[in-house]
């Protein structure tokens, strides 16, 4: 789409030339240096000892989850929510900069839930230090980060997930299946959308002080120096790209996991924005329509490819979505999902059901044998890996890849054209502007 189909920016954008090629662009974040000796080795009846940065939000559930194992250390900048933590765990040591807690000895794995914008710092510094990585979703803040990062977790061998938990459903399992068995016929189309929306908001001018209990400059970590304002923390910081992507980078991850695994995707060719707001230097779209194309495929199902050549996935948040595809009475059960469209009919699906379209063409539809095994749970399969070995479903690996795609819409979306991706590059071949998003960009002293 050509930029003149967007309204003018609220803000110009600025337009400093950067470098367009991986190895100069990643230059101060290489992987070079020592990395630690190999973590121990641990016995299926031992107990991972596991660290948390960041203890509160999302961070819960995994804790919830992983509090059968030694938690050991705990982290975070709110001391209100370390002291809340550290009454469940009396034995875990707290720190409130993460850096102190990566000095500890003694941990075999460190679970990172902050937001985004830190995620590639703490996730670079645990694994050069021999530990087993879980990340909250998505991967990193920018294209580049979830590039290194992915590259780093490889270097290393250590295990890894994404916090993508609805992966580890039996509903995703399912309608995978579905589209291996050839059910709707070979897919071209996938429509991706989100009942969520974040952003379109003014900076804020306003100075408060900072509440006792926050370390402003450590959640800032490798962000730019700004004032504190609640409108940032706690649980607003979606709303400002600075330190996040608002819906794209929040559901993405979790709606599109779907087709990457249902499909096999990976790299797309090119990111077109189709419709949004006007773009806003500081502040994230509250709505936004962006479609993607991909060309080649990691995996076919038997003799035959369920792909009709081409793919072309179309993500939208905000209250937008592919009405004329569906019927309106469905979208009341589906506020928000993924649908794919092959020849021989369609599928919609959430993170809890699914249903066949259309309906009555497939009212006695016989479904395929059930292929796929169900998940022990997404964090025991990390847990499990670390401890008998094995590769865990949304390894870093995999979820890069699909952290890399949500993030370039957002890209797409501020530069305001469409972009042809040269993934082996990590550039947008025809338009150099691009790169200012791509690549990251971090406060002195923070970079990875």
């Amino acid at each position: 789409m050509s930029r003149n189909n967007f309204p003018p920016s609220r803000r110009a954008l600025p337009r400093r030339q950067f470098f367009t090629t991986l190895g100069a662009a990643t230059a101060g974040i290489a992987l070079t240096g020592c990395f630690s000796p190999r973590p121990r080795k641990i016995s299926a009846n031992e107990k991972l000892n596991i660290g948390f940065i960041g203890v509160a939000g999302q961070a819960g559930f995994s804790i919830k989850n992983l509090k059968d194992q030694n938690i050991v250390a705990l982290c975070d900048v709110d001391a209100n929510n370390l002291a809340k933590a550290a009454q469940q765990f009396p034995s875990a040591k707290t720190h409130r900069d993460f850096r102190r807690l990566i000095d500890q000895d003694g941990i075999d794995a460190i679970v990172i839930a902050t937001p985004d914008h830190t995620h590639a710092v703490a996730t670079a510094a645990a694994l050069r230090t021999g530990r087993h990585v879980y990340c909250e979703k998505p991967l990193t803040h920018t294209v580049s980060e979830a590039r290194f990062i992915t590259d780093l977790a490889k270097k290393t061998g250590l295990v890894t997930q994404i916090g993508t938990q609805i992966h580890a459903g039996n509903n995703y399992r399912r309608v995978v299946e579905l589209v291996h068995s050839g059910a709707i016929g070979k897919v071209s189309e996938v429509h991706v959308w989100a009942n969520s929306s974040y952003g379109g908001k003014p900076r804020p001018t306003a100075t408060p002080p900072v509440p006792d209990n926050l370390d402003w400059d450590l959640w800032l970590g490798p962000a730019a120096f700004r004032p504190y304002h609640s409108d940032y923390v706690p649980f607003k910081w979606r709303d400002w790209w600075t330190f996040g992507g608002g819906s794209l980078a929040d559901f993405g991850c979790h709606y599109m996991d779907l087709p990457f695994w249902a499909l096999g995707l990976s790299h797309p060719v090119s990111v077109e924005p189709i419709a949004g707001p006007a773009v806003d230097a500081e502040s994230t779209p509250p709505w936004l329509i962006v479609r993607f194309e991909f060309h080649k495929f990691q995996i076919a199902h038997g003799s035959l490819p369920y792909t009709a050549g081409p793919l072309k996935l179309t993500w939208y948040h905000g209250g937008k979505r592919p009405e004329e595809l569906v019927p309106d009475a469905l979208y009341a059960k589906y506020k928000g999902g993924v649908l794919f469209v092959g020849d021989k009919g369609q599928l919609i699906s959430d993170y809890s059901k699914h249903t066949l379209l259309p309906e009555v063409k497939f009212a006695d539809f016989k479904r395929p044998a059930e292929s796929i095994p169900n998940s022990i749970g997404h964090h025991k399969e990390w847990v499990r890996a670390i401890k008998e070995g094995g590769t865990p479903s949304c390894h870093f690996g995999y979820s890069g890849p699909l952290t890399e795609t949500a993030l370039l819409g957002n890209v797409a979306y501020r530069v305001r054209q469409k972009l042809e991706w040269d993934s082996a590059s990590l550039r947008a071949k025809n338009c150099p502007a691009a790169d200012e998003f791509i690549q990251h960009h971090y406060r002195k002293g923070w970079k990875i």
